[in-house]
């Protein structure tokens, strides 16, 4: 080795040493690779949860790509690592670093995660969108989950839900009573209020449940999704208003030790590809619900229409004394008096913009 040589590399030794110790990262660090566990509630070859715009497998493919492959995920469908439901448990463990579900799933760890999905009567996808980037709802959300040692933000969005399929007709509040029905979060405390009797079941057995009379109705997503669930050919009474989910959020769950060992750039890769699948999946469900919902109506026999309402009055009535009720546990009050502050002002704005527009549009 020349002189000249040692004297560079000795420089240069001299120079990455006195950048870390002003804080600079080495190279060496700047490039570490990471290779993450995700699971779904979802099944493999989900449409929207699992596959397509904005699913779990491309949020991974994107981070990927963000990252030049540095972060790589390997996205579980549920079963094939953890049950469907057990994604919380298994992040909160660090079995997997992350886990793509509903937030309202975990409502029975901490009822304030319902409001990360959707709230009844709530704010539907742009205003979701309004309080979790600017109004203060993705602090909120990860202050609910820091004792659990986690952080979660949104990275998919399903828009306005139907309200479900139902083997009878519903015609007054009367006929909710004694009914079985698929339906999970605070919606379904709220039927339940009514007489219904509530089932939480994973997608891939709503099916079979209501064919078999196991349940008598039950909500999925939307007319694409429940579709392939084949569920039209289980019940023709397809019902809407959205009024249960408005709009409902897809949660990104990350274990919070393992968020902090990554770099401040593959952060912001894994932030911003969340919320280009938040966009990208909403807008995807827009297009497949049209085409399906048009598909289920002039070609497969069902009946569409919106609930009775007094129905939809009653359903309100039993919304309100249900979060009146989770409101005494001081956090969900935090979160809840944080996402009805915004609503009432979002909605303020909405009917002289949004509403306004649809009404001259419409007639």
């Amino acid at each position: 080795m020349t002189s000249t040589r040692r004297s560079l590399l000795s420089q240069a030794s001299i120079a990455a040493a006195a950048g870390t110790a002003l804080g600079f990262p080495m190279i060496a660090r700047a490039q570490q690779n990471f290779s993450w566990k995700m699971t779904s509630a979802y099944g493999k070859g989900s449409p929207f949860y699992m596959e397509g715009p904005g699913s779990a497998i491309d949020l991974a493919k994107r981070i990927d790509t963000m990252s030049g492959g540095r972060l790589k995920i390997q996205v579980f469908g549920a079963g094939e690592l953890i049950p469907a439901l057990e994604g919380f448990d298994a992040v909160r463990a660090g079995t997997v670093e992350m886990n793509h579900a509903n937030s309202y799933f975990w409502t029975g760890k901490t009822f304030a995660a319902q409001y990360f999905t959707a709230v009844p009567f709530g704010l539907n996808f742009q205003g979701i969108n309004g309080w979790l980037y600017d109004g203060g709802g993705q602090q909120l959300w990860n202050e609910v989950y820091a004792p659990f040692g986690m952080v979660a933000m949104p990275c998919g969005n399903t828009g306005v839900q139907m309200t479900g399929w139902f083997k009878k007709e519903i015609k007054t509040v009367a006929d909710l009573k004694g009914l079985k029905m698929r339906i999970p979060g605070l919606a379904g405390k709220v039927y339940a209020n009514l007489g219904v009797d509530v089932k939480v079941l994973p997608g891939g057995e709503i099916f079979p449940a209501l064919e078999r009379g196991v349940i008598d109705a039950a909500e999925f997503v939307g007319p694409f999704q429940d579709r392939r669930l084949g569920l039209h050919k289980a019940a023709k009474n397809y019902y809407t208003t959205g009024w249960h989910e408005p709009s409902t959020v897809s949660e990104l769950l990350i274990n919070k030790a393992a968020w902090d060992k990554l770099p401040a750039d593959l952060k912001a890769i894994v932030t911003n590809a969340s919320a280009a699948c938040n966009v990208i999946s909403e807008g995807w469900c827009q297009k497949a619900n049209s085409d399906a919902m048009e598909d289920l109506i002039k070609n497969q026999g069902v009946i569409a229409r919106p609930l009775p309402d007094d129905v939809i009055k009653a359903l309100k009535v039993e919304t309100d004394k249900v979060l009146a009720e989770a409101i005494k546990d001081p956090l969900t009050k935090k979160v809840h008096d944080s996402y009805f502050a915004f609503k009432a002002k979002y909605d303020r704005w909405s009917e002289i913009s949004e509403e306004a527009y649809h009404l001259k549009v419409r007639g």
